[in-house]
C-alpha cells in the first residue's frame, strides 16, 4: 500500500472509529432525531438566515432532500419558516426553544467527545497541526474543484437532454 493509500485508508478508519464510539451516545441523547435532521439542526443554529438552498450546498444534499428534512423539522416543532419585509418570496429557518434543547445536546455531546480525545490532542505539536491542516486544506480544495466539475457536467448533462 503506498502512501496515498495509507493515508485515506487511516483517514477512513479514524471517521468509522469516531462514529461507531459516538453513535449509541448520539442516538440516546437525540432520539428521534436522525444524523441528517441533527445536521440541519446544527447548521440552522450557527448561522443566520438558513434557506433550503444554504442547507443543501453546506450539507452536500440536494435541495429535494433538505426539503423533506425541514418539512420534518417544522412538524416536530424543531425549527419555524419565516420571511423577511423585503423579501417575501425566500423563505428562511430559525431553531424553535425546542430545536436549541436539541442543538445543546448536540453541542455538549461533541464538547463531551473532544473531552475524552484531548490525551492525543495534547501530544500534539504545533508544527503537526500546521503540517496537518496544511493538507487538509489543500485536499479540501481539490475536493472542492471537483465538486464544482462534476456539477458543471450535470448541469450540461441536463441542458443538452432538455434540448
Amino acid at each position: 500500500m503506498n502512501k496515498e493509500e495509507q493515508v485515506l485508508t487511516a483517514f477512513r478508519e479514524l471517521f468509522n472509529k469516531m462514529s461507531w464510539l459516538n453513535k449509541s451516545k448520539m442516538e440516546i441523547s437525540l432520539k428521534g432525531n436522525k444524523p441528517s435532521e441533527v445536521h440541519c439542526i446544527e447548521y440552522i443554529g450557527r448561522h443566520a438566515d438558513v434557506n433550503v438552498t444554504k442547507l443543501a450546498e453546506a450539507l452536500y444534499m440536494t435541495r429535494g432532500a433538505i426539503s423533506k428534512i425541514t418539512r420534518k423539522l417544522l412538524h416536530k416543532g424543531l425549527i419555524e419558516s419565516y420571511q423577511k419585509p423585503d423579501n417575501q418570496k425566500e423563505i428562511y429557518f430559525r431553531l424553535t426553544g425546542q430545536g436549541k434543547a436539541v442543538y445543546q445536546i448536540h453541542d455538549e455531546l461533541h464538547r463531551e467527545f473532544r473531552e475524552r480525545d484531548r490525551p492525543v490532542f495534547e501530544q500534539v505539536t504545533d508544527s503537526q497541526y500546521a503540517g496537518m491542516l496544511s493538507f487538509m486544506e489543500k485536499y479540501n480544495r481539490h475536493l472542492d474543484e471537483e465538486i464544482k466539475k462534476q456539477e458543471q457536467e450535470l448541469e450540461l448533462e441536463n441542458s443538452t437532454e432538455e434540448d
